[in-house]
């Protein structure tokens, strides 16, 4: 029997409608987190002490310093999400980069945007 090379235009469909459900959630992240980001409220701490109100301040800055690379991160899980979606269009989503087999089903219903096999990855 030979080893298959490519996903079913049916498995493919599966594999298209996981990796936009996980666009849509990943984007409603991303705005939660870009407008965490661009909340400037003040939270009126203007009558306290001024050792506290500094410690906040701080506080906020590292907050929203996470909520950036957070935002950053979210984006680039989007951005890879996208372009499963452009291999799938363009049958090659599923093929190791590195080895040129399939990768598992259960490896990419897991993490859609993977491009290689466990074999691979851990060989790296």
């Amino acid at each position: 029997m030979t080893e298959k090379t490519a996903y079913s235009p049916s498995e493919l469909e599966e594999f298209s409608q996981i990796i936009q459900s996980k666009i849509k959630s990943a984007q409603e992240d991303l705005s939660i987190l870009r407008a965490a980001t661009a909340n400037d409220s003040d939270n009126g701490t203007e009558d306290t002490s001024p050792s506290f109100k500094a410690f906040e301040e701080g506080s906020t800055t590292l907050s929203k310093e996470e909520n950036v690379k957070l935002a950053e991160r979210q984006a680039k899980f989007i951005r890879s999400l996208q372009n499963a979606l452009i291999r799938i269009e363009n049958n090659t989503y599923g093929i190791c980069r590195d080895t040129g087999k399939l990768i598992s089903k259960e490896r990419l219903r897991l993490v859609p945007h993977a491009t290689l096999s466990i074999e691979a990855k851990n060989s790296q």
